[in-house]
């Protein structure tokens, strides 16, 4: 059986790397809090403007690695592959209250998306 908690992390991190956030965000609340290697957003719009250019213009594929949950908490550890790195592991860590997220404490290495982002402004120099 599985728990309320990841069924909703479970769908939130199916929809965000199918590429439909319009989806994903149905399963955060308004003022959710999301902590990741860059810091403390807060709000929804917030969470979407950091999720989107990921998921839509770096990610190509994704692959879960494993899930656990409880009724409030959520725990998934994914791989991705992506543009700038063919594999980039994450893990998010999720509070659910009243059927959605709350908070989000997001990890994943930055380093494979900074060197990216140099490689890129050097090709444009």
């Amino acid at each position: 059986m599985t728990s309320s908690a990841l069924q909703i992390a479970l769908s939130h991190h199916r929809a965000w790397t199918g590429k439909d956030l319009t989806a994903a965000m149905t399963y955060l609340a308004d003022d959710v809090v999301l902590d990741a290697p860059a810091g403390r957003l807060t709000g929804i719009q917030a969470y979407r403007e950091f999720l989107r250019p990921f998921a839509e213009q770096f990610l190509v594929r994704a692959e879960l690695i494993s899930a656990f949950g409880d009724d409030t908490t959520a725990l998934l550890m994914y791989d991705t592959e992506t543009i700038p790195a063919a594999s980039a592991p994450a893990a998010e860590c999720v509070t659910v209250r009243d059927g959605k997220i709350v908070h989000n404490r997001f990890i994943f290495d930055r380093l494979p998306f900074e060197e990216f982002r140099r490689r890129q402004a050097g090709a444009g120099a």
